[in-house]
């Protein structure tokens, strides 16, 4: 059987050091798992031509609206947000999964975040959506949009709209960020346009992202006595679930989490 992390760039991908070290704690022994350097517009072609020996994908930018799109069946989570993470084979093709609001809402309650009425969120692009609906679980009823071009955040409105969530969008050179919870989507690239923000002590800010580690954000907000959780938090716990959607077993966490751990 096998399974692969789909997008580009993925050589520094994660995700094979967690699912390998699942197939051998459950056993899986005929299993692989493989990175696939590829982009948004090869994933029909890709599905297309598979064998019954593919059995799952996980799906990273830039591939994630195009995973939902080519996709047989859409499962809800994946429809509204119009992306997927996750692909699993079913008879007859393939349906898409999205398992970054678990990891998202994973992320923040672990961090010691149950309830949070008014959260921020920094970015709009897929990810942003994902954390949108996890904010939403925890009883997020306003969350702030920061964003370089508000025109770019029209999905991530559309999501928290139909959440039934209030929204304020605001450019990242507004300054103080009011929230006491944010998730930042920005990519390391981006992240110098974030330095205008201001951070406050007893903030709790989650970066998705996890290398390099910290991040300038991450460092600032640490510098302004807030607490950062780390984008590898979100990683292992989205992997966890896709684990159980394409092997049909529950994730061996313990295990997953050493081989995170002793990387």
């Amino acid at each position: 059987m096998r399974a692969a992390i789909i997008g580009r760039p993925v050589s520094h991908s994660l995700s094979p050091l967690l699912h390998r070290a699942a197939y051998a704690a459950l056993g899986l022994t005929d299993w692989t798992y493989d990175a696939l350097d590829l982009g948004a517009e090869d994933v029909p072609v890709l599905l297309a031509g598979l064998g019954e020996e593919w059995r799952g994908f996980s799906v990273t930018m830039p591939c994630k609206q195009a995973a939902a799109a080519a996709a047989d069946e859409v499962e809800q989570l994946p429809r509204l947000l119009g992306a997927a993470n996750t692909l699993v084979r079913i008879e007859g093709g393939w349906r898409a999964e999205n398992t970054d609001v678990y990891g998202v809402g994973m992320a923040l309650q672990l961090g010691g975040i149950e309830r949070v009425p008014h959260a921020a969120i920094v970015g709009a692009g897929g990810t942003a959506v994902a954390a949108a609906v996890a904010l939403s679980s925890l009883g997020a009823e306003q969350v702030d949009v920061l964003v370089r071009e508000p025109a770019r955040a029209a999905d991530l409105l559309r999501v928290l709209d139909a959440l039934g969530v209030t929204t304020a969008v605001r450019p990242l050179t507004d300054g103080a960020v009011d929230a006491p919870v944010a998730v930042s989507t920005v990519p390391i690239d981006g992240q110098p346009a974030l330095q205008d923000l201001r951070w406050r002590a007893g903030q709790t800010v989650l970066d998705v992202l996890y290398a390099p580690w910290p991040t300038p954000l991450a460092s600032q907000v640490q510098n302004a006595g807030g607490t950062v959780i780390g984008g590898l938090e979100v990683l292992f716990w989205q992997a966890t679930a896709q684990v159980e959607l394409m092997t049909g077993l529950p994730a061996p966490i313990a295990e997953m989490r050493a081989a995170l751990d002793a990387r």
